[in-house]
């Protein structure tokens, strides 16, 4: 292949893998920018959606009833995390939720170690086929992942901007004791909040899942990129992390032009460094006037 095409087709894989990241990292940072909690269990929530999803699609033999159906059991699960775990703790010592979601994250895993065992499952795409991409077969259905990850990211970003629930969110980041005295039912948001970002984690997992094997570790991974884009990003910035986690994936996927897959991700945790050497609130966050 030549130097042109292999640069062309590894910018493709950044962008595509930076959709799938950009999913996982919304939720993860929608969670801690309203309730400021550094959720560990986010990947595992991930994971548990992707098993969930192949449960769903081995029943019924549809790719898009394992999604929805993922989806909606993963906000559930998040509610009533939200609502019996970690509402209690919300003000307390910010190392007390740590080791709660950490607490959280054990359990999880365990659960689906012991539910499902240790041999990876596998959901077929509803997508097949390649396209020619220079001299590689490039697969449609990583396409679609990106396609869908964007829409999903948009329509987060409209229920923000406009819904009226999305406004109480928006608020109660901005001010949470001065959104309780406007009548803003503050915990009610917590735990919608906390359902979204689970449900976000759950969508991802099962559009990850046909590109891989679905294993009960799979979520760790995740969790490690997951931080490093909302770092890079910003904390709490939903902007930030989208445009992170593209970035953190085109570097990733260019430095394999040079090394191998399992050195590239270095590349990240470098870009981690120098952001909190650099610039600590995140790479993306806008400068004030």
């Amino acid at each position: 292949m030549l130097p042109f095409d292999q640069l062309v087709v590894q910018i493709v894989n950044g962008l595509v893998n930076g959709m799938i990241l950009a999913l996982v990292a919304s939720g993860l940072t929608l969670i801690f920018g309203i309730m400021d909690i550094v959720n560990f269990a986010h990947g595992d929530l991930f994971m548990l959606g992707a098993y969930i999803g192949t449960t769903v699609f081995f029943t019924t033999g549809n790719f898009w009833a394992a999604l929805v159906g993922s989806v909606l059991a993963m906000a559930l699960l998040g509610a009533v995390l939200q609502t019996t775990a970690l509402r209690p703790l919300i003000g307390r010592d910010p190392l007390t939720t740590i080791l709660a979601t950490f607490g959280i994250s054990l359990i999880l895993q365990n659960y689906a170690l012991w539910q499902y065992g240790p041999v990876p499952r596998r959901i077929v795409e509803p997508v097949s086929g390649h396209f020619q991409l220079f001299y590689v077969d490039y697969p449609w259905y990583r396409i679609l992942v990106a396609v869908l990850s964007a829409a999903i990211i948009g329509g987060l970003y409209l229920f923000m901007k406009f819904g009226k629930h999305g406004i109480w969110i928006r608020a109660t980041t901005q001010d949470r004791v001065m959104a309780a005295a406007m009548g803003i039912p503050v915990p009610w948001v917590h735990t919608v909040v906390f359902a979204i970002g689970a449900s976000m984690a759950a969508a991802s997992g099962v559009l990850f899942g046909p590109t891989v094997g679905v294993n009960h570790a799979m979520g760790f991974d995740f969790t490690l990129k997951a931080f490093v884009v909302v770092v890079v990003g910003g904390m709490g910035n939903l902007g930030g992390s989208i445009l992170a986690s593209i970035f953190i994936s085109l570097l990733e996927s260019l430095a394999t032009i040079w090394v191998s897959p399992a050195q590239a991700i270095i590349v990240s945790f470098v870009a981690l460094i120098v952001t909190l050497l650099v610039r600590p609130t995140g790479l993306f966050v806008p400068t004030p006037k």
